[in-house]
């Protein structure tokens, strides 16, 4: 493949931001507060994408179902689940947060958005030691909604 002219420019420009470090403009800002709360919840909500994900293959069938693996995951999601909420605390809404004011305007139904998670992934860990592969998909998919709806009402996205 010949290198067009316009090719060989856009290539230039990309190496000049890299090496006049604009690129790293665009990293988020960092955590600098005391006890670094918003840290410690994004890398526990990190945590959950990294152990639903590969249910959420199962579930869509995109990978196959080992019905020991699959209820791991499930385990470790749910072992999980209860931790990220004690980093919400009162003085915890500062940026570079994506967590809304009604996170601590509406602590009621922040607290039940958390429980209706909690029940789902209970749910899932039960049909998971079933094995039941279509009541499996119905609780992945139950998680993930839930997730969804706290996202929606809590999140900037």
């Amino acid at each position: 493949m010949k290198a067009t002219f316009q090719n060989v420019v856009s290539l230039i420009f990309v190496v000049g931001l890299c090496s006049s470090g604009l690129i790293g403009c665009f990293e988020p800002t960092k955590d600098t507060h005391p006890g670094q709360v918003l840290t410690k919840r994004n890398a526990l909500f990190k945590q959950f994408n990294r152990t639903l994900a590969p249910m959420m293959l199962v579930a869509n069938e995109r990978n196959d179902y080992v019905k020991d693996d699959f209820l791991e995951h499930a385990l470790d999601l749910e072992k999980l689940a209860s931790k990220p909420w004690a980093y919400f605390p009162v003085d915890g809404n500062y940026p570079p947060t994506h967590a809304r004011p009604s996170v601590w305007s509406r602590p009621a139904e922040f607290k039940d958005a958390q429980d209706k998670f909690q029940v789902s992934v209970t749910q899932l860990v039960a049909t998971a030691r079933i094995g039941d592969l279509e009541k499996i998909k119905v609780s992945v998919y139950d998680v993930s909604n839930t997730c969804k709806s706290c996202h929606k009402n809590f999140r900037f996205e």
